[in-house]
């Protein structure tokens, strides 16, 4: 029980998943990105090996219709495998097994695809690139707008319980990189708020990163020094 939106921000060049599902901790396993490739989700049965190798796929230059033919020619037991992405230029792929669980669809939009299984209806995958390509804002925002807009078309046949966000931009590490590993409710709520928090720390930890000296203050105890 899976339902995903992969996506990419045509003026700044990042990339970007979003993902929930009924099983504990989707973010450790089918979301992945890369910074001036692209991105992919694999779920359904899911296979974290297609990931990377996808990725490997477009940084060779290959388009994304390419590459997803090329990963699945290979991929052992595609026919139980879900898979989405997204390449630099904003092309879209996606494979959906024949043993892909309950009903289930996909949807692209303008730099963006959405999938999902076993949901309550095929709607789902459109309302989600819809509101993507409706949305404004930080493509991490756009991207929780069309995963909540998974959930009010009718989200899965049953509860989800856990949610991830991933994007990159211009660093070989996620710009953001935040989940929910288990929440009884609500784990889109919840990771709407964790992206809420970190939204303005968010340049801080880059600056960190890069410049440390001219970095704002780390604000922990025992921090000394006189950045404000």
């Amino acid at each position: 029980m899976t339902f995903s939106l992969v996506g990419r921000c045509a003026e700044t060049g990042m990339f970007g998943v979003a993902i929930t599902t009924s099983s504990i901790a989707v973010a450790s396993r089918c979301p992945w990105a890369r910074a001036k490739v692209g991105a992919v989700a694999t779920q359904n049965v899911t296979d974290p090996r297609l990931g990377n190798q996808g990725l490997d796929l477009l940084a060779r230059g290959v388009s994304a219709p390419e590459a997803m033919k090329a990963l699945m020619a290979q991929a052992p037991h595609a026919e139980h495998r879900q898979v989405t992405m997204i390449d630099a230029t904003g092309r879209t792929a996606h494979w959906s097994g024949a043993k892909t669980l309950g009903t289930n669809n996909v949807a692209e939009g303008e730099n963006c695809v959405a999938a999902g299984n076993l949901l309550q209806n095929t709607a789902v995958p459109t309302a989600m690139a819809r509101a993507f390509g409706a949305a404004k804002g930080h493509l991490a925002e756009r991207l929780l707008i069309g995963l909540e807009a998974g959930i009010v078309a009718g989200g899965e046949m049953g509860p989800v319980h856990s949610a991830g966000l991933l994007v990159v931009h211009e660093q070989p590490w996620p710009l953001v990189d935040l989940r929910v590993d288990w929440h009884d409710e609500n784990p889109i709520g919840a990771l709407k708020r964790l992206w809420q928090d970190f939204q303005p720390q968010m340049d801080a930890y880059i600056t960190r990163a890069l410049n440390p000296d001219s970095a704002p203050s780390y604000g922990v105890p025992g921090d000394m020094g006189d950045r404000k």
